[in-house]
């Protein structure tokens, strides 16, 4: 997701042609391809709420990584943020996914330096300070300097690749799924999973326990160390075994594969 006001086109673009560098140069290697996401490319009309409202549903929440930037401008205030931008950020940040924010360093008019956009800008980047840490930068070469490099380190870190292909790994077990050994356990979570409108299994750790939950059904009935622990190791060998994948980085959300769900039909 790419985040800002309307006052870094430039920055905007240069992320968008360095994510497609990126792509030509690892995608092929890492079977990854990064999208380039904002809210002008992909929303579309819609009256059923406020307009930020639908942004963060349609375009906001599926992203893996959102990269804010900014310049001389916070943006327009919504109803409980100083702008959409901030507010985009903020919700992302809560849901627990990365952000990578920059903030221009370039030269302005005297003007802009006292004007309420630029003093809310401020008081924003002071907030942002104690945080966590975010990039500056003064001529739009440095941005893409950094991004290039920065963009690097932060896929590496929270989206490292799988040891096997996914790709061979799946053709493997699709030719031999009839032979595949899956305990009592490991079958009754792979049906669920694979009857639930999304295919998505959860593993959710909270103050009050852990819940792994699929097709609205809660497998931890005990909050012992030894149930929590045996769910875990059936998400383990459910993805070794190829038919779950992980979502995302944070280890709380899984996919039933192609050949999960080709598992489930042979059994039938």
């Amino acid at each position: 997701m790419i985040a800002s006001p309307g006052d870094v086109q430039e920055e905007r673009q240069a992320v968008r042609d360095l994510i497609y560098e990126w792509n030509a140069l690892n995608a092929d290697e890492r079977k990854q391809v990064l999208l380039p996401i904002g809210w002008e490319t992909h929303s579309a009309p819609d009256m059923k709420a406020p307009a930020q409202s639908i942004i963060n549903e349609s375009v906001l929440a599926p992203c893996d990584l959102l990269v804010g930037i900014f310049w001389t401008r916070i943006g327009t205030a919504t109803a409980e943020y100083a702008s959409g931008t901030v507010e985009e950020i903020q919700r992302h940040i809560a849901s627990g996914k990365p952000a990578m924010l920059y903030f221009s360093e370039a030269l302005v008019k005297p003007e802009i330096n006292i004007s309420k956009q630029f003093k809310q800008l401020q008081k924003f980047k002071s907030y942002c300070q104690p945080k966590g840490l975010y990039e500056g930068f003064s001529s739009l070469d440095e941005f893409k300097r950094k991004f290039r490099n920065q963009l690097q380190i932060n896929i590496k870190k929270y989206f490292p690749v799988a040891a096997v292909p996914a790709s061979n790994h799946l053709l493997s077990l699709v030719k031999s799924s009839e032979k595949l050994e899956l305990s009592i356990d490991e079958q009754s979570l792979l049906q669920e999973a694979a009857q639930d409108s999304r295919g998505i299994i959860q593993r959710h750790r909270i103050a009050a326990g852990t819940y792994i939950q699929t097709n609205r059904i809660n497998f931890i009935k005990e909050q012992s160390p030894r149930e929590i622990a045996k769910w875990d190791a059936i998400i383990g060998s459910l993805v070794h075994k190829g038919l779950f994948k992980p979502v995302g980085y944070k280890g709380e959300v899984f996919e039933v594969t192609a050949a999960g769900f080709e598992v489930i039909d042979n059994s039938k």
